[in-house]
């Protein structure tokens, strides 16, 4: 039976929990949390003033209201968390990137400490340092970390089971406690460094460092002092300039909102010890949640899923409910949280910044959607499209020298790369050059799976002119494909004519072949849907080619690597992941080839002879 205010609100507990809204087909549209869940049910049908998106539609959605009783609000609070994220409701705020960062652990409990990536933090006594919203970044901390302070990274069994230094001892970023004797003391310096370096305290750390070089100099330790100096180099040039924003040195997130009818934009700004150190965004379509209700969700959901929990939030209006929420957030941090409103002094200037960055992505984001979605709209008249071009595929060929052939393709959907739907296709039944049969060979594989999983995109893009189209045009036939366009896309050439010697080349526009007309269009330059194909064809090339070399890279390493007895798939892998071409394979010592994994001594010794023979 359909949800009746009049007789269902009363029958609702007062204890505080979280409600369920189903629709009549059992989905769930909608999760809140409430001190009082009869009361805030209440809200949504008796007040007029609640102007939410989703309201005016529950006539027509709700079928029944389910509830869930906690002991406590912050334990509702902690359930709607895990109910939003389980069920996805169409009207709650879904944060459309979150994710398990990526955090730096380092346990000082250890006998050695090393340094290591992990998904989530844990309540087990270590230093957590993050979060890193990319791998790059990441990537980038620890091989500065790994270069000038020289913590091991190896995983605990590896280092209990080694017998003789690894390849990091080699290029001088381990000093291999596995096996050496190594000053304890020493180590333990460099950890809290690192400790240092991470927390962002680069001031401090630079001070220290300092010291120890000067008395490293006293002592004449040179080599010592010139480690020490080079520390504080990568210190300081790990340094960006920031504007220092704020006099208090704590750790602040700032959120600014800026919203026009359902369509908002909310901007996080990260302030570590009075400097900006980044900032977030979230985009959020049909919402008509209200500001206070938007932020308090956004903030509960963002820092449960991992994020590093600072000692002051700020927000631009008082929420309902925020004691619980400053409780669980004391609660993820482990030290006590602070949500503050300023209305003047310089955290209302913080404030005010935030929301110039969330008006200004809020445009910038309208922007780029229009510019995609009318690019869209233009190229299909342009070219007389079927279809609207909301899903794009490009193939592209990539052979040198009649070798090792390979084919790529990629996935725009919306103007936007879908760089999870790219595929490397192997050319497999084409032997030498012929372009035609090696495009022919991959249209077909890739259509006739499309024709069978009911899987086609809008377009077709083939790297090429009238040849190349002419091919796809015959496999759409020879399959019975319909409803899909297809388009050549040729390169600029260059254009002849009488020029100076000290002249660049004169070149043609990007020119689109389309099946039934002789003539191709030709793309004007600076144009939405010029930039949308020539993107298109460009990264379908770098596609293709990176695959191409890697492709290359393999067989030549494995097929000289073929020759030496001893050396199987799994040596012959552990050595490519190790040395990357055979060049640097040559270049290495018995010693650095030992160090591999798999490879003792005495097969060393094999390869290595057998590369210089």
């Amino acid at each position: 039976m359909p949800f009746d205010p009049a007789v269902d609100i009363d029958r609702l507990p007062v204890e505080p929990g979280c409600y369920l809204m189903r629709a009549a087909d059992d989905e769930i549209i909608y999760v809140g949390k409430a001190a009082s869940l009869r009361a805030r049910v209440r809200q949504y049908f008796g007040s007029t003033s609640d102007t939410r998106f989703f309201v005016g539609l529950l006539d027509r959605f709700l079928d029944r209201i389910e509830v869930i009783i906690t002991a406590t609000e912050k334990e509702a609070l902690i359930l709607e968390n895990e109910l939003i994220k389980r069920h996805q409701p169409r009207f709650n705020v879904e944060l459309k990137d979150d994710k398990s960062f990526l955090h730096l652990r380092i346990d000082e409990s250890m006998e050695w400490p090393r340094i290591d990536v992990v998904r989530r933090p844990r309540k087990d006594g270590a230093r957590y340092f993050g979060p890193y919203h990319s791998a790059s970044k990441i990537r980038q901390t620890l091989k500065l970390v790994e270069r000038y302070f020289q913590l091991r990274n190896c995983d605990d069994l590896t280092f209990k089971n080694r017998s003789r230094p690894c390849l990091q001892y080699q290029i001088k970023r381990c000093p291999a406690p596995c096996v050496l004797a190594v000053d304890r003391a020493a180590y333990q310096q460099q950890v809290q460094a690192v400790t240092l370096f991470l927390q962002g305290r680069h001031g401090e750390l630079a001070a220290e460092l300092e010291r120890r070089m000067w008395a490293a100099a006293e002592a004449l330790d040179y080599e010592g002092a010139a480690r020490f100096r080079d520390q504080i180099r990568a210190v300081q040039g790990s340094l960006e300039p920031q504007q220092m924003v704020g006099a208090r040195e704590v750790d602040q997130d700032v959120y600014g909102l800026y919203r026009e009818g359902g369509f908002l934009q909310v901007a996080l700004l990260q302030i570590r010890r009075g400097r900006m150190v980044g900032s977030r965004a979230f985009t959020f379509e049909q919402q008509g949640v209200p500001d206070a209700e938007l932020l308090s969700t956004i903030v509960n959901l963002y820092y449960s899923g991992g994020a590093e929990v600072p000692d002051e939030v700020i927000l631009g209006v008082p929420l309902e409910g925020d004691a619980a929420l400053v409780e669980r957030l004391t609660e993820l941090r482990g030290r006590r949280v602070a949500l503050r409103v300023p209305q003047r002094g310089p955290g209302r200037k913080l404030l005010e910044l935030a929301d110039r960055n969330a008006e200004h992505g809020f445009f910038q984001a309208r922007q780029s959607e229009a510019v995609r979605d009318g690019g869209l709209v233009r190229l299909k008249n342009r070219l007389r499209l079927a279809n609207l071009p909301y899903r794009i595929e490009c193939f592209d060929i990539s052979l040198f020298q009649g070798d090792s052939a390979v084919a790529s393709r990629v996935v725009f959907e919306g103007g936007v790369p879908r760089r999870d739907r790219y595929r490397h296709y192997k050319i497999r039944t084409v032997e030498g050059t012929d372009d035609f049969a090696m495009m022919r060979e991959v249209l077909t594989r890739r259509l006739r799976r499309g024709l069978e999983e009911g899987d086609l995109p809008d377009l077709i893009v083939v790297d090429g002119g009238k040849g190349q189209l002419g091919v796809a045009v015959a496999v759409f036939q020879d399959l019975g494909v319909e409803g899909v366009d297809v388009v050549g896309l040729a390169k600029s050439r260059v254009l002849a004519g009488d020029r100076p010697d000290d002249a660049a080349p004169e070149r043609s526009s990007e020119r689109v072949f389309v099946p039934g007309l002789r003539e191709p269009f030709v793309l004007k330059p600076h144009t939405d849907e010029y930039f949308l194909l020539t993107h298109l064809r460009d990264e379908a090339h770098r596609f293709a080619i990176t695959f191409h070399r890697k492709t290359r890279t393999t067989k030549a390493f494995t097929g000289e690597l073929d020759q030496i007895p001893g050396v199987g798939p799994a040596r012959k892998k552990s050595l490519l992941l190790a040395f990357g071409s055979m060049t640097r394979l040559r270049r290495a010592s018995i010693d650095e080839i030992a160090a591999v994994d798999g490879i003792g001594e005495r097969l060393a010794q094999s390869i290595h002879a057998a590369l210089h023979a």
